[in-house]
């Protein structure tokens, strides 16, 4: 007798800019994607539209009874890095979180998320009039703001930045 296997949401890792693509090569898989996805302004000079960005970059979610089979389909979608999980294999996120990110998600109300980057981070800045300094991110600011300490000659000096405008050095 065979056991049914329910099947549970779990979290993908995607390329960078890559989660549209994982989602529509699931999406024609027939399979159950969801990327959650906030409305922003635009961040280029010359639009001042709003857009649809995804709430997690770089992630997105599936549902799967994880047979070897579709884990496999799934890993080989393009744009796929890999499943989140521990040393037992991929970790299950509860229905009542999808559903609740689905709600959240599914209006233009504005959705805040916390900061995408730990303190000693080595980050880079992207824009700005500090453009190209390298330093380490030190702590949250104001609203949208961010505290980046540059070294040189053995001292610090910090650099207030928008959030937006700095990105992790890997």
């Amino acid at each position: 007798m065979s056991t049914i296997i329910k099947p549970l949401w779990y979290v993908v890792h995607t390329k960078s800019r890559f989660e549209n693509v994982v989602h529509e090569g699931l999406i024609k898989k027939h399979m159950d994607a969801f990327l959650p996805k906030v409305l922003v302004r635009s961040r280029r000079v010359d639009r001042k539209a709003m857009i649809k960005i995804p709430l997690f970059p770089g992630y997105l979610f599936v549902k799967s009874d994880l047979t070897p089979e579709s884990q496999i389909e799934i890993v080989k979608t393009a744009g796929v890095v890999r499943f989140i999980g521990n040393r037992s294999g991929p970790v299950s996120v509860p229905n009542e979180t999808i559903e609740s990110l689905k709600i959240m998600t599914a209006g233009d109300g504005k959705v805040d998320t916390g900061t995408k980057f730990q303190k000693g981070d080595a980050v880079r800045v992207l824009r700005g009039p500090f453009e190209g300094i390298v330093g380490i991110f030190a702590r949250q600011g104001k609203i949208g703001r961010v505290v980046v300490n540059i070294e040189a000659l053995g001292q610090f000096a910090s650099v207030e930045v928008d959030e937006d405008d700095i990105e992790i050095l890997t």
